[in-house]
């Protein structure tokens, strides 16, 4: 029996041990906790400041950026853009190749019946500390006439602006500005692909080899190749108050989504297979061109393997109940 008790605490201690997160790149969430944030619209993971991501309020605030420390919810700067008009509905943000920060005043609540929108553009901060800073301000204007948009991306390797609208006469589209932005006039964005979903946010991987699109409830993943878009698949989504705002890690391999509200939560989800963008991906997250297990089909999840410690877990029940199982065995032949 002394046998039999020591194995079943063996397997309860490896169990214990498999069951306990291992140290990996996944970072944790975070609430936002600044009580001047309550409609955390955007979201950009920094560049030069790993672990601080970026957010403005949906309206009703002035020009401001906030700067929020991803370990601690807290605010460290607050950027206050000057040269700019007053904002109307600042829905988005994006960091561009040239270390700038692009703002996106693209929200039409009233359906799509502004002439025009603005993005606002500024290079990132060096030293985290409230600021002023000037601002460069572009008129946008779309092609086919006026849009209802709240995701607004910047290609972080050509650097070109794209804003992809919510569902409206027939549905969402996906609007890329000119190779460079204008002060001197109007930028024109022209629709390059049709987007089936109610977009809240969107971001490019930082290899640019993704583009993950998010509504309140859902989000799927694209591969992004020649300048277009493919659907590659449904990315999880967290439950949440009212889901806003998504980025990508600087390593590619998690997206971080953010909901409005005061006190929100800012959620990691980690991505495999065929999602991982292509400088996140190794020899055993997946192979080919969609992945070792058939991802890549449109409806589908993308292929995504069982997460690690699931596998690790799987592995250690399964030793230890044979473990168990042969002392049982050992007892009954003694017996």
């Amino acid at each position: 029996m002394r046998s039999l008790l020591c194995a079943a605490g063996a397997a309860g201690i490896l169990w214990a041990a498999a069951a306990v997160p291992a140290a990996a790149d996944e970072p944790d969430g975070f609430t936002i906790g600044d009580p001047r944030i309550t409609e955390s619209s955007g979201l950009a993971a920094s560049r030069l400041h790993p672990g601080i991501y970026w957010t403005h309020n949906d309206s009703d605030d002035g020009p401001y950026v906030y700067a929020v420390d991803g370990r601690s919810g807290r605010t460290v700067a607050r950027i206050t853009l000057r040269g700019i008009g007053a904002p109307r509905d600042v829905e988005a943000i994006s960091i561009g190749p040239d270390g700038a920060l692009y703002v996106g005043d693209i929200g039409d609540n009233l359906g799509g019946t502004w002439s025009h929108v603005w993005i606002y553009r500024f290079p990132e901060p060096r030293r985290l500390r409230d600021a002023t800073v000037t601002a460069t301000q572009f008129t946008v204007k779309y092609a086919d006439g006026p849009r209802d948009a709240e995701a607004l991306m910047v290609h972080p390797k050509t650097g070109r602006v794209y804003i992809a609208s919510k569902k409206q006469d027939g549905g969402g589209a996906l609007y890329e500005g000119p190779a460079r932005l204008s002060t001197g006039g109007t930028n024109v964005f022209r629709k390059v692909a049709p987007i089936d979903l109610w977009v809240t946010d969107g971001a490019f991987s930082p290899d640019g080899t993704r583009l993950v699109m998010r509504s309140y409830f859902g989000a799927r993943m694209y591969r992004w190749q020649q300048g277009r878009p493919k659907d590659i698949g449904s990315v999880g989504v967290p439950m949440q108050q009212q889901g806003e705002s998504v980025t990508f890690t600087l390593d590619g391999r998690t997206l971080m989504y953010g909901s409005e509200g005061r006190d929100s939560e800012v959620e990691p989800v980690g991505l495999s297979g065929a999602q991982l963008p292509d400088a996140a991906r190794s020899a055993g997250d997946g192979a080919g061109e969609d992945g070792a297990n058939g991802a890549g089909g449109k409806g589908d999840s993308g292929g995504h393997k069982p997460a690690p410690g699931f596998v690790k877990g799987a592995v250690v029940l399964a030793v230890a109940t044979a473990l168990v199982m042969g002392v049982r065995r050992l007892l009954r032949r003694r017996s």
